[in-house]
């Protein structure tokens, strides 16, 4: 995981994105025209504009000058809206003049695919490396700068996201995006910044994260990107970001597996690239959605919302159905909803009838209609509880009716520093109760109780990110004897795709238990291993060229005596025949038959972004099926390794569910964490791992198969 350069910060782009001085190169008095766009939307800009032509004097009342050296100044940025012909020598111009940034519209660049087209951006980049002009773009849309009164671009950007009050900075790859966002200023989201990198010959999004992270008026950052072609760069901007407690919540599209790797192991196949940018973003404190609807909604609550005071959430509505929905999304995202104290209970049997709930989740009922203080009267008991952290209101419909009970609320929620939300169940979208929440400093606004849930959840776990504990929780260090053991066994293996029998003797030098064997050539042989290793006993046929054994059909499980060995044997011969004559079998493995337990994966594999990542879940046969599994960069300690087990859906299996046999979580966070050393160890020799099943019984752990893959021609 290399980068080139580090990322651009706040003084590097300030001339760029908060410019003094504007001026427009393709000026022009047609309507519709770029340059003539882009001049329209700078109307409330506070610094000087030029206007840039050569074939006109004057563009109705502004003078206009033939050249950029013809101007009284250097301007700080130079807007270029002409042809894509003519956009280099311009740009060559400005770096010799001295402009602190450059926005090009035009497209056709390295989007278009062709070597012709690529050969002209680059020499945008090389232009910049140079010079230390700034460019965003080609191919931009422009931005929106609203703190500093800047609407710089040809689209229409909204007037209304100026920020009075808590606002989003918006970072994305795509133009279009970023203004498909920024459009939620007409219903009342602040914007401090709508910023998008176009092809980025120059700066990238990840600029403009660090930009956001040390922008003034910027509480949040909502980002949609595609890819990254230098991760580690936008890593770097997030943990800026969390340092200077600005959320980042990031939004990546194209979240298919066609990024990964070809995979030899379940592994491979489980720890796609999505994963992996997932994995990493979490290890710098970025929270990811899913989903595009979700971005403004979490990032919104963030920025609205103080640190959570305590962990418990109150929920209250008119509706019943409502409090239902939302005790059944609070115990999805395992968020607690306790009972209110007596104080507050007794604020609650006061005013909400008998047939509604004084419990939480409260139904004040539509009875609220004839005491329209109630519901008011009811929040502020449960933000006065020290029990709650957040109160979360359902608006079942859309009416005038519940706009006073919205800044009611947001008004307690503010002088009890607390966070609230209004869930606007109604599918009038943008009816009454909308605007006037997105408006309000201190309610966030949700249309989907589930998403609200989910992130409060998102919310309390970044309050709780710790990045100190995590870097205190190191992984074991193998020694030197057992690296060189490794290497050394790695140097030895005949084939790519190791043997079970080697890479479990690689898995041993690491500490990581595996299974005892014997390798045998014949079936007198066969049977002679099966009584040192005493019945029941499992056979499997040793291949390179058959690394998931199983579906081959060459291994033979729960053998009790000398006949059954033998037939097994015969078995697995005639089965390996079959699969193929390119099948090299160099033995079958003789190994004793592991009691039943608990059936883990855990394995790595080398990402070509992020470098190794560590993968633990749900084992067996159905291991792509069930696909419970979580994914950490490596390497990790034992701490961040138990986290990742308490992140599995079926975490509560390990601690012995339903008369299931508990699972030592220590020793296998350790295993889990020994095995991260390995693949970050060995990240440019090894390309998969894949120790499927671990098994976890009542007589310990144990790794039962084991497939490693070696990078071709890496030693």
């Amino acid at each position: 995981m290399t980068s080139t350069r580090s990322v651009y910060r706040r003084a590097d782009l300030r001339r760029l994105l908060e410019p003094g001085s504007i001026a427009i190169v393709g000026a022009s008095p047609r309507a519709g025209a770029f340059g003539e766009r882009t001049f329209s939307q700078l109307t409330d800009f506070p610094g000087r504009v030029y206007l840039v032509n050569a074939r006109y004097e004057r563009i109705g009342q502004h003078p206009c000058h033939p050249s950029l050296d013809s101007l009284p100044e250097v301007p700080d940025c130079v807007v270029i809206a002409v042809s894509r012909e003519l956009v280099e020598p311009y740009v060559e111009e400005c770096a010799r003049l001295g402009v602190g940034g450059v926005l090009i519209f035009a497209s056709g660049y390295a989007e278009a695919g062709t070597p012709e087209r690529k050969a002209l951006q680059a020499r945008l980049s090389r232009i910049a490396t140079r010079s230390g002009l700034r460019i965003l773009g080609p191919n931009s849309m422009g931005f929106a700068n609203y703190s500093a009164q800047v609407l710089l671009s040809f689209a229409t950007y909204s007037k209304a996201g100026v920020p009075a009050r808590p606002a989003i900075g918006v970072a994305t790859q795509s133009g279009a995006m970023s203004n498909s966002l920024g459009q939620a200023a007409e219903l009342g989201v602040a914007f401090s910044h709508v910023l998008a990198s176009g092809n980025s010959c120059d700066v990238d999004v990840s600029d403009l994260v660090a930009y956001l992270a040390e922008a003034p008026h910027c509480g949040g950052i909502a980002c949609v990107i595609e890819g990254l072609a230098e991760p580690q760069r936008f890593l770097e901007a997030a943990a800026l970001a969390r340092r200077n407690g600005r959320p980042l919540v990031v939004c990546k599209t194209a979240t298919g597996t066609a990024g990964a790797q070809a995979a030899a192991s379940h592994t491979g196949s489980l720890a796609g690239s999505n994963e992996a940018y997932n994995a990493a973003f979490a290890r710098v404190g970025a929270i990811v959605v899913e989903r595009f609807e979700e971005l403004l909604e979490v990032v919104s609550f963030m920025v609205k919302s103080p640190a959570p005071k305590a962990a418990g959430v109150a929920m209250i509505s008119t509706s019943g159905g409502a409090a239902i929905m939302a005790a059944d999304s609070a115990q999805r995202h395992g968020v607690d909803m306790p009972q209110p104290g007596p104080e507050a209970h007794e604020v609650l049997t006061s005013r909400i009838p008998d047939f509604g709930s004084a419990r939480n989740p409260c139904d004040v009922t539509a009875q609220v209609m004839s005491d329209p203080e109630s519901l008011s009267a009811c929040a502020g008991a449960l933000l006065a509880d020290p029990a709650f952290g957040a109160v979360i209101m359902a608006q079942p419909q859309a009416y005038e009716f519940a706009v006073p009970r919205i800044r009611a609320i947001g008004e307690l929620a503010r002088q009890a520093d607390k966070a609230a939300a209004n869930i606007l169940v109604s599918q009038w979208l943008s009816g009454p109760g909308a605007k006037e929440t997105e408006e309000e400093a201190s309610m966030a606004l949700f249309r989907s109780i589930d998403r609200c849930f989910a992130t409060v959840r998102r919310w309390q776990d970044w309050h709780a990110w710790d990045q100190a504990a995590r870097e205190r929780d190191k992984p074991a260090v193998a020694d030197s004897a057992a690296r060189a053991k490794v290497r050394q066994l790695l140097l030895a293996a005949r084939n790519d795709v190791l043997t079970e029998r080697e890479s479990k003797q690689i898995l041993q030098a690491y500490g990581i238990p595996v299974v005892q064997e014997t390798l045998v050539d014949d079936a007198d042989a066969a049977v002679e291993a099966a009584r040192r290793a005493g019945y029941p006993v499992v056979l499997k046929g040793e291949s390179p060229d058959l690394p998931h054994k199983t579906e081959a059909g060459v291994v033979q499980l729960g053998l009790a005596d000398d006949s059954e060995v033998r037939n097994a044997h015969a078995l697995i011969l005639e089965r390996a025949r079959a699969a193929g004559a390119h099948v090299r079998l160099t033995g079958v493995l003789v190994q004793p038959m592991v009691p039943a337990g608990l059936e883990l994966m855990v394995g790595a594999r080398a990402d070509h972004q992020f470098g190794p990542l560590v993968v633990v879940g749900m084992g067996g046969t159905l291991v792509e099926l069930l696909r419970d599994t979580v994914v950490d960069l490596a390497p990790i300690g034992p701490a961040a390794a138990a986290d990742m087990l308490g992140r599995l859906r079926a975490s509560k299996l390990l601690d012995g569910f339903r008369g299931g046999v508990a699972v030592d979580r220590g020793y296998l966070a350790e295993i889990v964490s020994r095995l991260s050393s390995l693949a970050a160890d060995f990240a440019n020799v090894i390309s998969e791992i894949d120790v499927n099943p671990l098994i976890c019984s009542s007589k310990g752990i144990v790794s039962v198969d084991a497939l490693i893959v070696r990078r071709s021609s890496a030693l």
